[in-house]
């Protein structure tokens, strides 16, 4: 057992330089976030969807896309608007005149990376067509099924400010995704840097580090990480906390909080612990990486009450209310 985990520990070790290589390709092209780049990562090798949340013009889409230009794999870009339909995402079939059958014309979803840009802008037929692929990872088009191909990521945008012309996702959606990632204004530097990189007449390119398959390989090297009984433990106090504050001692929260995670949260939260423990080159987890990528696991399942929205409390609040709270094994 002690050769396994060492030879683990070394594998680890030795494969997480393809996300340093991948970091640094992003890097060429995007200015600081280096926050958000971790976090797409994380996404990324835990198979899980990203949600990325800012105001317009902090490279949200760039992001994204400069990732699928790191990668050999195939990209898709949907703008999402109020008169898109289901088959604009999913296809549709067509009627052949020459043989007299219909042929499917399979729409953008099936692709590796799907860039759903401003997805809270589709009305709830689209967004549920493509809750579907999200979750079951296959698509419905007419009376046939089709799996959509491996790896498959969504890696959505919505912009926070502006409401008009624009649809609440359900919560049924919004818990699909494993991350939901606040993008902030980059710093005085960091903007100053942007406009020298912009400006040249030349735009910056990424180039492709990691194929398709070694992706596949990486992911599979995830559940092995090690997480000891006392870092789950941590995880299900704070999930658990989220439901039932007073028995968490945590009274001064159960006004606070509509409800609480649901189990997905808990598993989402030991597979992205795992995932960024495996970026910083671990072969275990520690709690500092709960609380690193916890916020970002929880941030959208975690709803404020009517009384905590009277107080300005954001979900961002009561989470921090909640892991200074929570004992730290």
């Amino acid at each position: 057992m002690t050769t396994d985990l060492s030879a683990l520990k070394d594998q680890i070790e030795r494969e997480s330089h393809h996300f340093k290589a991948l970091q640094n390709e992003i890097g060429k092209v995007i200015v600081g976030q280096s926050a958000v780049i971790e976090r797409v990562l994380v996404g990324l090798l835990a198979d899980g969807h990203i949600l990325l949340e800012g105001v317009p013009g902090l490279a949200k889409t760039l992001t994204f896309r400069t990732l699928a230009q790191t990668l050999s794999a195939r990209f898709s870009r949907i703008q999402f608007t109020p008169d898109l339909l289901p088959a604009d995402v999913v296809g549709t079939t067509i009627f052949n005149p020459q043989s007299g059958q219909f042929t499917v014309k399979q729409g953008p979803v099936f692709a590796n990376l799907l860039l759903a840009d401003e997805i809270n802008r589709a009305p709830a037929k689209v967004q549920s067509a493509l809750l579907e692929a999200m979750q079951e990872r296959q698509v419905t088009v007419g009376d046939q099924t089709f799996a959509l191909p491996e790896p498959f990521l969504v890696m959505a945008t919505q912009n926070p400010i502006e409401q008009e012309g624009t649809y609440n996702l359900p919560e049924a959606q919004v818990d699909r995704f494993m991350l939901k990632v606040r993008v902030d204004y980059p710093t005085r530097e960091e903007e100053g840097l942007i406009i020298d990189r912009m400006t040249r007449g030349e735009t910056p390119s990424a180039s492709a580090v990691v194929q398709a398959q070694d992706l596949m390989r990486l992911r599979s090297l995830v559940p092995q990480i090690y997480l000891d009984e006392k870092v789950k433990g941590y995880i299900l106090d704070l999930v658990f906390a989220t439901r039932d504050p007073e028995k968490a001692k945590l009274a001064k929260l159960r006004p606070l909080i509509a409800y609480g995670a649901s189990p997905r949260a808990s598993l989402c939260l030991a597979q992205a612990s795992r995932a960024y423990a495996f970026l910083r080159g671990r072969s275990y987890v520690t709690p500092d990486d709960v609380k690193t990528i916890g916020y970002d696991v929880l941030r959208h399942r975690v709803a404020p009450s009517y009384e905590a929205e009277a107080e300005d409390l954001s979900s961002e609040a009561l989470l921090r209310m909640l892991f200074d709270g929570v004992p730290v094994p």
